[in-house]
């Protein structure tokens, strides 16, 4: 049967040790602070699991023959990449766009690495087994996994061997012959609160003499010993849905992970002490290109949600008809329209990975550059659009509920389109989207889930294809030289 929501909130009532304003919290699902989340999320497999959705976001499992999400289904064409797609935007399209390590992310990793096998049975048969018998596993069952892949540092300036603490970041402290036992700490752990499984491993480069670090393990959320320390929970502080119509239910949170001596048999161990495959992982298998992938075509709805919303606040506050206001919503559409063309672009221009179908790396790098770019300032023209609209809001819905104060309202929140209510809905919404604290952290996460623009364009730098430009430059170069001496 089709995982549903019912399914996934089961499953994550598992006793996980979640610590939050110093209590241990004993249920994640009932909590204020993440049942909403969690709530979400369940919608996500019901709207998986509805008759009406079957094709579009599930396939057979090649070993159970269940119906799993489209997320886990290996391309073998362009015509299988499409359809992943399709799938990943209807479940961006349930969220909006906002939640950015929704069960679809990491699955798509993990898929990348089944993909790569072959890196993995370099580092070793075992290990390789252990890689691809977890995959079945969470594929089979459908599950929600997310992953810790930095590495805290107390001094940015040195590398994780050389922190003075020598156990703060996870690390492989013992093994034995039933498997290894970590110790330390990963962040950030998106998700961590509301997944059903952890993927530890680490994205940035190791050298040699850090091999304790080089590691990759997954583990169930309640392994005895992991214990999750989430930041403020946003959706605590949501007066309501009128008041907070996106934090109330969209807040994924973000975690600190706790290794206590946490004991994880061998069959759940993918790298073992080899920093060249704890690289290699992710470079040299579609692991990153296809959670990346995954992240632009979800950003893609975020995108059109947040043009829709600039929309709609240039009508309401009656200045669609300037000019200089037309011209910014069609810079917006335009740099919308760019991420759609370049997911498609990616798609159109892929290639064969062995028998599977794979993104071009050329452009799904480039895209990351860019919208590093176009997401901070969709959110400044926003803010512009809006002015004070967004902030000068009535304190809460209640005061809808006090006939003196609904006067004030109606009174002062006037639009030439809309009415009172529907003004200060749309600007609660938002405030909610760009200006709120959950509105902050979007915008810091859009700008470097990625990495630093550094990274991203050192990525872009290192996957273009430089001979195919290089060799019109030096054609044009090598047909003409210094013009011969005259006679004489």
């Amino acid at each position: 049967m089709t995982r549903t929501g019912a399914d996934y909130i089961k499953n994550v009532q598992d006793g996980r040790s979640i610590y939050l304003d110093g209590q241990l919290i004993e249920n994640a699902a009932e909590h204020p602070a993440f049942r909403n989340a969690l709530a979400t999320v369940a919608r996500l497999y019901d709207f998986q699991a509805a008759p009406e959705n079957e094709e579009l976001m599930t396939f057979p499992s090649p070993t159970s023959g269940e119906r799993v999400n489209r997320c886990w289904q290996l391309p073998h064409s362009y015509e299988d990449l499409v359809q992943r797609r399709e799938a990943i935007t209807a479940w961006a399209e349930l969220t909006f766009g906002f939640m950015g390590r929704s069960p679809d992310h990491v699955a798509s990793s993990l898929s990348g690495m089944a993909m790569g096998i072959d890196v993995f049975q370099r580092h070793g048969e075992d290990r390789a087994k252990a890689l691809m018998d977890y995959f079945t596993y969470v594929r089979d069952n459908d599950l929600f996994v997310t992953y810790v892949i930095a590495n805290p540092r107390a001094d940015h300036s040195k590398d994780v061997s050389q922190q003075e603490d020598e156990t703060l970041v996870a690390a492989i402290c013992d093994e034995d012959s039933q498997g290894i036992t970590i110790n330390g700490a990963k962040m950030l752990g998106t998700s961590a609160v509301i997944a059903d499984e952890l993927l530890v491993t680490t994205g940035a480069p190791l050298k040699p003499g850090e091999e304790m670090y080089a590691f990759s393990a997954a583990m169930p959320m309640a392994t005895k010993g992991l214990k999750i320390l989430p930041r403020k929970s946003y959706e605590a502080s949501a007066v309501s849905q009128f008041d907070n119509p996106l934090s109330s239910h969209l807040d994924e949170n973000d975690a600190i992970i706790l290794f206590d001596n946490v004991k994880v048999p061998w069959d759940r161990v993918f790298v073992h002490k080899d920093t060249e495959i704890c690289r290699a992982q992710f470079s040299e298998t579609p692991a990153h290109m296809y959670q990346n992938y995954q992240a632009q075509i979800r950003l893609m709805v975020k995108m059109r949600f947040l043009l829709g919303l600039a929309r709609k606040i240039a009508e309401t506050n009656g200045i669609l008809s300037i000019p200089e206001v037309a011209g910014t919503l069609g810079y917006l559409a335009a740099n919308t329209a760019m991420m759609e063309g370049m997911i498609k672009g990616m798609e159109a221009g892929g290639v064969s990975y062995g028998p599977y179908f794979v993104p071009d790396r050329r452009l799904l790098y480039a895209t990351q550059v860019l919208s590093q770019q176009f997401y901070p300032q969709m959110v400044h023209h926003i803010r512009d659009l809006g002015g004070a609209s967004m902030i000068m809001m009535p304190p809460s819905v209640a005061d809808f509920g006090n006939p003196e104060t609904a006067s004030f309202i109606h009174r002062t929140q006037r639009s030439p389109v809309a009415e009172p209510k529907d003004k200060v809905k749309l600007f609660k919404l938002a405030w909610d989207a760009v200006g709120s604290e959950f509105g902050s952290r979007q915008g810091q996460y859009e700008m470097f889930y990625a990495g630093g623009p550094f990274v991203t364009r050192g990525r872009s730098f290192q996957n273009y294809d430089w001979s195919t430009v290089t060799d019109m430059v030096d054609g044009l170069l090598e047909s003409y030289d210094l013009p011969e001496s005259p006679a004489g």
